[in-house]
Formats: structure tokens, C-alpha cells, sequence
């Protein structure tokens, strides 16, 4: 996962890239002219400064006098006070920019994951998608909104300044000036290397802040393994690589502060000289000399915040790019647009257009093979599962056991052939549709941060305290709630962590419980409960099954006798079918299986005993 999180975006500056952002910048146009006018007015009032420092000097301290201090010192107030207002009302426009922005993008990505196919989670870390919704949309908010103030402040004031000088005495002004472009090459030379380091000191950061995650929450296994000493080692290589990319950066910015401070205080002194023989000559009057002064000292910091702002624009492209190749992944699986006219899409859903499903599936003349290429997995396979029949799919750990099962719920779709569901291709009706007539417990359940109570409900959101909790008595899953504080309100934690496999399992039966589906899929899902929870739970699967087409993916076999049909699968491919009894009676690989576990159970037995 860090290899593919790393990869780098480096490129010349590409226009397309920044338009298709620019959609969202535009709902918010009135925050940014806000910003960049109150911008340009507070550089006006910057650029004014200096101008009643002259005025200062030559009206009251050169002429020994105090008329109009008064209108002067209330005219400097207004200004002041209007910058303030200016100041404040450009910053709330820019964190307004900021904030808004970067929701419309998180919000723009998360909902566009949901409608991704199950295809797309396979093959993507989960650490890529959460640094695309968080530090890429936050970098790409704050820059764009901070970035722009700054750069249109730097903008603003650097011109006006120059107009200024050029205007009290344009030689003097032409010293300055022709400072500025060494000024910009050392800063561009400097800023995109710091850049470079610094950003690679914030991911070598990161790493270690899941270096340390990782040595927290796996400390019990590292101790049981003995693995310490390697754990150390990598560690201490991640600190040992921030700490010298660190020191790089320190490196080159101990010699770019020196720079610039020595080159504007070079100006300052050229300035100085060259002022200073101007006034000697009466050509320049003391007071504008004070104005230039001032405006040599304070024009390098924009210049260089300037250059800085240009080498971060090229920085955030990066960002940019990753967000909208994101948003730019098609669903492998999509709802034809008649489909989506009739039945409503997974955020706009038509129920009232729902047909009632009945359960019956087909398997016409499918052939498959998974989207990364390789074999096919089926190949011109026709099934008939009438509708309230148990199919049971069993073989070996690794075998394939779940490519009918995503079939039949439509996380992939057949390379050729139909699957028709109650006689209909379940292509001609919505994604949604279907999915919200499965029940799927998982092995490996996940329970959602929240109360017992909640994680419950997400299986019918409008269900009732009544309904919830006699969902899970009917599948033993109160037992949980007794054993827990606060009950049926207590605290699952982060992934369910304060319950143990068997109780998460309990949890997610009593959800698809509530779902009330009418096509259950059961995979492996009893395999972490002990042997009296197991039973407590078969003898409700017997009762909730009952006239509900079911997939049960098995691994005791001993679960799945009273099954309709049952498919053995190996190495990828439905080898044998047929009944319990039938099967046995092949004698062929089912049989095998089917005895050997049987041996294994029995042996446990006696070694228990």
C-alpha cells in the first residue's frame, strides 16, 4: 500500500488539470471576489503607509511644526482601521473558501465511492482512497483559498509599491527594481528543492505515525513471535530517512534566509547610497528617502512569498490530479440509464416501481472470468434454483467458493451469458433493487462505530427498539447485550473491537434478520461460534430460511445436509452437484471432503474428552 500511496505527479503545469476544479471554486465566487478586493484594499492602505511617513517627516518634523497633526493623526487612525476591517472580512472570505470547498470535495468523493463497484475495493488500498478524501481535498482547499490571498496581497502590493517609487523619483525606484529579478531566481531556485524535502519529511511522517500504530496494535503479536528486534530495525529506518531528509531541508534553508536577507539588506544599503548622495545633491528631499527606505525593506517578504505561492500551485496540481482521476473511475458494474429512468439510482431511488422478488435464479449459458484477466471460472453454466430452495456451496479454503455467490448478488456480472432472477435478467432492473432483497453475513462481519442497538438497525433503519431487539432474539444475539454494561446502548468500539468474532457474527445475523430479505447468504458464518451458539443458531437459520431462497458458502459440512443442492467447488470450478445423499453415493470428491472432516471432528471428540 505505501508504494502505491507514494507515487509522485510531477509534470509542467497543465491548464486542463486546473479547470476541473474550477466548478467548484465557482460556487463560491462571491467569497472570492470578497477576498481578493479586500486583498487589494489593504495592499493600498500598505502602500500608503510610507507615504505619511514622508508626509510625517517633511510636514511636521523637517518644518519644526505641528499644524494639522490632528487631521493627519485621524486620517492615519481611519486607515488603520479600515485595513483592519479589510484584513478580517478577506480572512473570514478565505477560511469560508476553504472550508465549503474542501466539504464539496470530501462530500463529492465519498458519494462517488458509493456508487463504485465491489471490484474497485478488491484492488484499492484503503489508505490510497482516505488520503485522497482527506490531505489531498484539505491541501487542495487551503492552498486554493490561502494560496490565492496571499498570492493576490503579494501581487497587489508589489505593484503598488513600485508605482510609488517610480513616482516619487524613478531612478531610485529603477535600483530596487532591477534587484528584484536576482531576488525571484534565488527564490526560485530554493523554494521547489525545500519544497521537495519538506513534503517528503510530512510522508516519511506519516509512515512513522503508522509504524507506531501498527508496533501499538500488534504489540501482542510482535512479543509472541519475537519479532522486537525487527520491528526496532524498521523503525529506526524510517526515523533515520525523515531525520536526514529533515536535515536537507534545514540545510537549504540555512542558506536561502541568509541570501535573501543579504540581498534586501544589499538594496536597502544601495538605496541608502545612492538616497543619500541624491539628498546630498538636493535632488531628493529626506522625507522621500525615509519612503524608500521603507518600501526597500518591506517588498522582498511578498516577492518571496510570491515565488513560494507559484512553486506550491505546482505542488497542489498533484493533489488535483489524484482527486479527479478518482472521481473520474467508472463503476464496473452500472445500471443501464432506461434502468435507472424506471427503478432511481442508489441516492434517487423510484420504490414505488419496485417489483416484489420471489427468489427464483437462472444461470443461463453463463461464462465468467474476473476482470484482472486469467482463466474463466465458469464456462457455459446453466443452475436452476427455484425460489425458497438452501444451495450450498462447499470445497476447500481458496477453492472459489464465492464467485456464485457474487454473481448472484451482482458485485460482478457474467462475461457471457444471463442470470435471470424471478425470469427476468437482473440487468433490466437496478442494482439496488436487488441488493436490498440479500441478507449477507460475512465471515468476517463488520459492525460500524456505535451501540449495539444501532449496528442492528442498519439492517431496516426505520425498524423499531422492539423489532431490533427481537431480531436478535431470535438468533441468540441478546446474549451479547446481557453481557455488556450498558446493554443494548453499550459501545461496540472502532470495528466492533470490544466484541469477540463469535459476537460480531451474532450481531450481523440479527441485522440480516431485520433486513428481512428474501435471498439469504450465509458465508462461512457460523465458523467462530462455539458449538451450543452454533446449534441455537441453526435450529433460527431453519425457521428464517424456510421459504427464502439461500446461499450457504460451508465449512463444517455437517451444517449443510438438509441443503436442496449442493455444489462442490475446486480449483475455481464447480466440479459436482446434487444432494447431500446423492453425493455421498457418487463417492467422488464431496465424499472425500465429507469424510475426512468427519474423521477430523471425531478426533477432536476423543482428544477433548
Amino acid at each position: 500500500m505505501a508504494a502505491f500511496d507514494e507515487k509522485e505527479y510531477i509534470q509542467d503545469f497543465d491548464w486542463s488539470i486546473w479547470k476541473r476544479i474550477f466548478p467548484i471554486m465557482g460556487r463560491y465566487k462571491g467569497f472570492l471576489a470578497g477576498m481578493i478586493a479586500s486583498s487589494a484594499l489593504s495592499c493600498a492602505a500598505d502602500v500608503l503607509y510610507p507615504l505619511f511617513q514622508r508626509h510625517a517627516i517633511a510636514g511636521f518634523i523637517e518644518a519644526g511644526a505641528l499644524d494639522g497633526l490632528g487631521p493627519f493623526a485621524l486620517a492615519y487612525a481611519a486607515v488603520i482601521l479600515v485595513q483592519s476591517i479589510l484584513v478580517v472580512a478577506g480572512t473570514r472570505c478565505a477560511m469560508n473558501t476553504e472550508m465549503y470547498m474542501g466539504r464539496d470535495l470530501r462530500q463529492g468523493l465519498f458519494d462517488h465511492l458509493q456508487t463504485l463497484s465491489l471490484s474497485f475495493y478488491n484492488v484499492t488500498p484503503v489508505g490510497y482512497l482516505l488520503t485522497r478524501i482527506t490531505n489531498d481535498t484539505n491541501r487542495i482547499a487551503g492552498n486554493l483559498a490561502w494560496g490565492l490571498f496571499d498570492l493576490t496581497d503579494a501581487v497587489f502590493y508589489v505593484s503598488g509599491s513600485f508605482l510609488a517609487m517610480l513616482a516619487l523619483n524613478w531612478q531610485l525606484g529603477l535600483v530596487v527594481i532591477l534587484i528584484v529579478p536576482i531576488m525571484a531566481a534565488l527564490t526560485g531556485w530554493f523554494q521547489p528543492r525545500i519544497l521537495h524535502w519538506t513534503r517528503r519529511v510530512r510522508r516519511l511522517n506519516s509512515k512513522i505515525t503508522g509504524a507506531f500504530n501498527e508496533g501499538i496494535t500488534g504489540a501482542k503479536t510482535t512479543k509472541t513471535l519475537v519479532i522486537e528486534e525487527k520491528s526496532i530495525c524498521g523503525f529506526r529506518a524510517l526515523t533515520g530517512e525523515m531525520d536526514r531528509s529533515a536535515v536537507r531541508a534545514a540545510r537549504l534553508n540555512a542558506v536561502y534566509i541568509p541570501l535573501t536577507l543579504f540581498f534586501s539588506t544589499l538594496t536597502v544599503a544601495i538605496v541608502l547610497l545612492r538616497g543619500g548622495l541624491l539628498v546630498e545633491e538636493q535632488v531628493l528631499d529626506l522625507a522621500t528617502l525615509s519612503a524608500f527606505v521603507a518600501y526597500a525593506i518591506n517588498i522582498f517578504e511578498p516577492i518571496q512569498n510570491l515565488t513560494a505561492n507559484l512553486a506550491e500551485f505546482m505542488a497542489v496540481q498533484a493533489s488535483i490530479e489524484r482527486v479527479t482521476g478518482l472521481l473520474d473511475e467508472k463503476p464496473q458494474i452500472a445500471d443501464a440509464p432506461p434502468v435507472v429512468e424506471r427503478y432511481g439510482d442508489c441516492f434517487h431511488p423510484k420504490r414505488e416501481n419496485w417489483e416484489p422478488l420471489r427468489g427464483e435464479i437462472e444461470f443461463k449459458d453463463v461464462t465468467f472470468r474476473y476482470p484482472d484477466g486469467g482463466d474463466n471460472v465458469l464456462e457455459h453454466f446453466d443452475l436452476h434454483i427455484p425460489a425458497g430452495a438452501t444451495v450450498a456451496i462447499v470445497g476447500e479454503t481458496g477453492a472459489g467458493k464465492s464467485t456464485l455467490v457474487n454473481l448472484v448478488c451482482r458485485f460482478f456480472e457474467p462475461t457471457q451469458g444471463q442470470i435471470l432472477i424471478d425470469g427476468r435478467d437482473y440487468r433490466e432492473r437496478s442494482q439496488l433493487w436487488l441488493h436490498s432483497n440479500i441478507g449477507y453475513v460475512l465471515q468476517s462481519p463488520h459492525l460500524f462505530s456505535g451501540s449495539l442497538r444501532e449496528n442492528i438497525r442498519y439492517g431496516r433503519l426505520d425498524a423499531t427498539d422492539q423489532e431490533v431487539e427481537a431480531a436478535a432474539r431470535a438468533v441468540s444475539a441478546d446474549q451479547v447485550a446481557a453481557k455488556l454494561d450498558k446493554g443494548w446502548d453499550s459501545d461496540v468500539g472502532e470495528e466492533g473491537g470490544r466484541l469477540s468474532t463469535g459476537e460480531k457474527q451474532l450481531i450481523s445475523f440479527a441485522r440480516a434478520v431485520l433486513a428481512d430479505p428474501r435471498i439469504f447468504v450465509l458465508d462461512e458464518a457460523t465458523s467462530s461460534i462455539d458449538t451450543q451458539t452454533e446449534q441455537d443458531i441453526q435450529n433460527a437459520i431453519d425457521h428464517l430460511l424456510r421459504d427464502r431462497t439461500s446461499f450457504l458458502i460451508a465449512h463444517r459440512l455437517s451444517t449443510i445436509r438438509k441443503a436442496d443442492l449442493i455444489l462442490v467447488v475446486r480449483d475455481g470450478k464447480i466440479v459436482e452437484r446434487g444432494t447431500h445423499r446423492s453425493l455421498l453415493r457418487a463417492r467422488g470428491y464431496y465424499h472425500d471432503l465429507y469424510s475426512r472432516q468427519f474423521a477430523e471432528e471425531n478426533a477432536a471428540k476423543v482428544l477433548g474428552a
